[in-house]
């Protein structure tokens, strides 16, 4: 067997990301024919298919996952020495690849906006996913360092707290419930209640949530995003569970209202973590240093 080139990896990393030898081309300055002929190479090489071509499109066999895994691993490793040999000559630029949870997406561009104001030269990178794949990030090296709200189980991680993060029960403005001074969590049995995608750090919480405070709401839609549950709610077709910081606004304009439900609000917390595997530069050193110190201060308060 021949080992793989890293230009070898990159066609495949690009076409598992992008879908079609076409986008993977366009990505990589390439032709179509070069990527499939690339491609081709590489899984004679290896002696294994990497895809399993279907009429949906690509589909990573488990020796193109290792594949895969491999470049990003790689890549990272390059991006690192990049890094490190830029500031080992004298100059204080870098670049922080910061991952967050869908949920924390709502209050992170004001956590590095705040960074640049005083770190203007470092270049900041956002990634943003549901957990499984913020975690996956984190796992393979290609973040620096992610904002959670748990630690994972299958990644020995070093985490910060930064701040409280407080889980509200949203409903319509006009819902039978929004003015009530108490709803025991049995009312909720008679609401519809809309639900994020199974992988969900939120929908995960929700359910545990739900479970120790005794509510048993009648399941709804499930629904990819929290920005589409905000809108589904306000359109009164149910009832959620959501993170206070994705809602903030919205409460404060009078668009979503908060049900007083016992037990709730339900106060967890962020978290910045980072592997324990991965070396950080300066750069991402000095933001994790900030994150610590003034993260929480960039995160809605809510008013109890």
């Amino acid at each position: 067997m021949r080992p793989p080139t890293f230009k070898q990896l990159q066609a495949a990393a690009r076409v598992a990301e992008l879908g079609t030898v076409t986008r993977a081309a366009e990505e990589l300055n390439l032709s179509p024919s070069a990527v499939s002929s690339t491609l081709k190479q590489l899984e004679e090489n290896l002696g294994l298919e990497l895809f399993e071509r279907t009429d949906e499109g690509f589909k990573l066999t488990v020796a193109g996952q290792e594949v895969i895994r491999a470049e990003a691993q790689i890549d990272a490793i390059i991006s690192e020495l990049t890094n490190r040999i830029g500031e080992l000559s004298g100059g204080q630029r870098g670049t922080v690849n910061l991952g967050v949870v869908s949920t924390a997406k709502y209050f992170a561009p004001f956590i590095l906006r705040a960074f640049q104001a005083v770190e203007p030269r470092i270049e900041l990178h956002l990634k943003v996913g549901n957990r499984e794949e913020i975690m996956s990030r984190l796992e393979n090296f290609t973040i620096d360092m992610a904002m959670i709200g748990r630690p994972p189980a299958h990644i020995e991680v070093e985490m910060e707290e930064v701040g409280p993060h407080p889980h509200v029960v949203i409903a319509a403005p006009d819902h039978r419930l929004a003015k009530h001074r108490h709803v025991s969590a049995s009312a909720l049995a008679q609401e519809t209640f809309l639900v994020r995608e199974p992988g969900s750090g939120t929908r995960m919480l929700t359910e545990r949530i739900l479970s120790q405070i005794g509510a048993a709401p009648k399941p709804g839609m499930e629904i990819s995003s929290n920005e589409t549950i905000k809108q589904a709610v306000m359109a009164g077709l149910g009832i959620s569970m959501l993170s206070y910081h994705t809602v903030a606004h919205e409460v404060q304009v009078g668009r979503l209202a908060i049900l007083r439900v016992e037990g709730t609000p339900v106060i967890r917390k962020w978290y910045i973590a980072r592997n324990k595997k991965k070396q950080l530069l300066p750069s991402p050193l000095r933001f994790w240093d900030f994150m610590k110190t003034n993260g929480g201060k960039y995160l809605p308060v809510l008013d109890t």
